[in-house]
């Protein structure tokens, strides 16, 4: 059963007048401009889109073991488990001959991230009775490891398609996350075959997106994504609607196509070709939530069934989980040249992790399309090898980020403005994240709702360098605890400079 709970705000009108809300309140918590909702003027200054760099150690990890098949992606999770300290990962396979079902969730461990080791700890029987790392038969596996559960076997909990006995999106629990079993005893959305997840320790609860089917204005059946809400794991709010592809999108379709026509099996077909959602990653920063959707572009029918295509990954974020933006439609990570193991084909993890100041997305790469032959049979109809495993393959890499370096607002040589709109904190002083170039520098003016400089209060001191947290100072001084709860606004002058984001923290001590 599913239960109704709003997330979201109340907006309240008295009767014939219109209650102003109060200034927007950001407390302590760090501002990204990946988006421009705290942004209400520029001048000369432009929005940056910053991919993520790739491990240069990037595959780390291949199909190597029998019980592994000719591929594997990542339709799963990578965490840090802090008890035991170690990374862990949950991944799919692509195998013919070792257990009844093609697809089905390997299991692997990593003291660094970097290096991972593949323990045969799998809990399925096998048909050959061999060892191997396989723990289930699900698909887009969304692991959460629950600290404070008091039950020992639900110390481990899962949000994935089940695809064995009755499909569908499903919760599972498990006490080593090896052992699963399931636990709603019906799905708890409607069924396709991609479900997102993390879990909001902000709100403290879970955040669920549901592929679902949707018919089109053009009669093509798209994936798109729905979401819905849990305080428990166990009651969930009724879907409503979340990502839908746009003009834009679709608009865009032939410019993704064309770099990779190469790779393609079938010729673009104007009538179908259109972009889609196929999946979704997540990251749970202090002020939004930053979205890794899995953006498929279809330029056909396949030979075998579904559709050809190439899938990259762009950026997006939300301030409620439901409304989302994705200002740039560009890749976030970026896809490698023609003939390298992820130029094609990508998908994330269901989470990016943070590792001290460093933001880490695993992602899935493949040389191949959506509908490649070697997808769908291991022969052609003359009886050639479609190349499973050999012309054709799908791996898992890593990209980072410096902690929230997404999206950076910068100012030319000759320098640029960026005024935010009035808000209301709760820190006591200043902190940038930011870099400058040769002759950069950064300056900043404490404004009034109004956007007057507020008496008392000079320029800051100029910053130049490279900083994850740097202090603003103002005549030397820091404490800005005289305006703490007072609306004021700031004006960021930016000159061959790049400012990430800014926050009023608390001086610790």
């Amino acid at each position: 059963m599913m239960v109704r709970k709003e997330w979201l705000l109340l907006v309240f009108l008295s009767i014939g007048t219109v209650v102003l809300s109060a200034p927007t309140e950001i407390g302590d918590r760090a501002q990204l401009f990946i988006d421009p909702v705290l942004v209400r003027e520029t001048s000369n200054v432009c929005f940056t889109q910053h991919p993520g760099v790739k491990h240069p150690e990037s595959p780390l990890i291949k199909a190597d073991q029998p019980w592994e098949g000719w591929r594997i992606e990542l339709f799963g999770t990578v965490l840090y488990d802090e008890e035991e300290r170690q990374f862990k990962m949950w991944y799919v396979n692509d195998q013919q001959g070792f257990f009844q079902k093609r697809y089905n969730t390997c299991y692997a461990t990593s003291k660094d991230g970097i290096h991972w080791e593949k323990p045969t700890v799998g809990t399925l029987q096998s048909l050959n009775g061999q060892p191997h790392a396989v723990v289930g038969m699900y698909e887009t596996c969304n692991v959460f490891k629950d600290y404070e559960e008091p039950d020992p076997n639900r110390r481990y909990k899962m949000i994935a398609y089940v695809s064995e006995g009755p499909t569908g999106y499903r919760t599972l629990v498990s006490p080593d996350g090896l052992h699963w079993n399931v636990e709603s005893q019906e799905p708890i959305a409607p069924n396709s075959d991609v479900i997102g997840a993390f879990w909001d320790h902000y709100r403290k609860g879970y955040v669920a997106y549901p592929k679902i089917g949707e018919v089109s204005p053009l009669g093509h059946k798209r994936r798109v994504f729905d979401v819905i809400f849990s305080d428990d794991f166990r009651t969930w709010t009724e879907p409503q609607p979340a990502f839908r592809p746009d003009l834009r999108d679709d608009e865009g379709s032939y410019a993704r196509l064309v770099k990779l026509q190469s790779l393609l099996d079938r010729p673009v077909d104007p009538n179908l070709m259109r972009t889609e959602f196929y999946g979704m990653g997540f990251y749970r920063q202090e002020s939004c939530i930053i979205g890794f959707p899995w953006i498929f572009t279809i330029n056909n029918n396949a030979r075998w069934g579904n559709q050809d295509g190439v899938q990259e990954i762009q950026l997006a974020v939300s301030r409620d989980g439901i409304s989302w933006e994705r200002p740039f439609r560009l890749p976030i990570i970026e896809m490698g040249e023609l003939g390298e193991w992820d130029c094609s084909y990508h998908m994330t993890a269901s989470r990016a992790i943070r590792v001290r100041d460093e933001i880490r997305l695993y992602y899935s790469g493949a040389n191949y399309t959506h509908g490649t032959p070697a997808v769908y049979r291991d022969k052609d109809d003359n009886g050639n090898d479609t190349g499973r495993g050999t012309k054709y393959t799908s791996r898992i890499g890593l990209v980072t980020w410096k902690l929230d370096r997404f999206v950076s607002a910068d100012g030319p040589q000759e320098g640029g403005t960026l005024t935010t709109i009035p808000f209301v904190f709760s820190g006591d002083r200043l902190v940038i994240n930011a870099l400058t170039r040769k002759e950069g520098a950064i300056v900043v003016e404490l404004l009034d709702a109004a956007g007057n400089r507020l008496e008392g209060y000079s320029r800051s001191d100029v910053f130049f360098g490279d900083e994850l947290r740097h202090v603003v100072t103002f005549g030397g001084k820091t404490d800005l605890s005289r305006l703490v709860d007072k609306a004021i606004s700031l004006r960021f002058h930016l000159r061959n400079a790049e400012l990430y984001s800014f926050a009023f923290r608390k001086s610790s001590g």
